[in-house]
């Protein structure tokens, strides 16, 4: 690649020159041209760029590393392998929301983790590439069902229904479902296997954990706006030192657990 002549440009011009450069193998070597040069400014861009760099090449080695589960799998025969995992078994109101995702090994989602590791804005990013790249089903179920059933049958409906509304998408009938936790979907008629933080160890449970999460948030938000005295924007449901006293004023909402210790009836 050719490149100006660094010797003639000022510390600024180098830095607007190398800001919006692509991450690739040529930015370590316009690292190493730029650490030849004497001035202070200039080495100190030739080591962001090299840390730009290590960070992509750490954010594509997990992406292998969480994806080697599912090679081994595909390669034993299963060709539909699907992620499912949940958001919102915990909180004081709202539904529990569970996604299932089918990703594409050939259109990699580099940064995909456990969606209570990442920022709301980075979660969001993240689901706009998955939706783009990978196929989704979203479930949920209601604080009245919560309520009727308990939670742990609640997050299992929720969870079917994810599956339900992702076989539309499929060519195929999955293969398999890779369950975040301890315990598999009693009464599917498919192969299953639970994997306990599944959400930081394999990518497809990752994807599905940030759907779920991003998913639940939206619908929180618009409940937010509904029952503006519990601030539901801030505290998602929780049953935070701040929820706790707005139940104590007002009473629970249609949306609140009433099966739930803290939640008035």
């Amino acid at each position: 690649m050719k490149y100006p002549d660094f010797d003639e440009l000022t510390i600024k011009e180098i830095k607007d020159y190398t800001k919006d450069l692509e991450t690739d193998d040529s930015l370590i070597e316009l690292a190493n041209i730029l650490s030849e040069d004497e001035r202070k400014g200039v080495k100190r861009i030739a080591k962001k760029l090299k840390n730009k760099l290590a960070k992509k090449e750490a954010v594509i080695a997990k992406w292998v590393n969480m994806n080697s589960l599912q090679e081994k799998l595909e390669s034993n025969g299963y060709q539909a392998v699907i992620g499912i995992d949940e958001a919102g078994r915990g909180p004081l109101a709202g539904p529990v929301v569970a996604a299932a995702v089918l990703l594409d090994s050939t259109k990699p989602i580099y940064g995909l983790d456990d969606s209570k590791k990442l920022s709301r804005e980075k979660r969001e990013k993240l689901l706009e590439e998955i939706k783009k790249k990978a196929k989704v089903g979203i479930g949920q179920a209601s604080s009245k069902e919560i309520d009727k059933y308990n939670i742990r049958e609640a997050t299992f409906a929720a969870m079917k229904r994810a599956v339900k509304n992702l076989l539309p998408q499929l060519e195929e009938k999955p293969d398999l479902l890779l369950v975040d936790g301890n315990t598999v979907i009693p009464d599917l008629k498919i192969d299953q296997k639970a994997v306990i933080d599944g959400d930081a160890k394999i990518n497809s449970i990752a994807a599905a954990s940030i759907a779920a999460k991003v998913s639940r948030d939206q619908i929180i938000f618009e409940y937010a706006e509904e029952y503006p005295e519990y601030n539901f924007k801030s505290n998602k449901g929780y049953g935070t030192a701040e929820h706790i006293a707005a139940l104590e004023e007002h009473g629970s909402s249609p949306i609140h657990r009433k099966s739930f210790g803290r939640v008035p009836k």
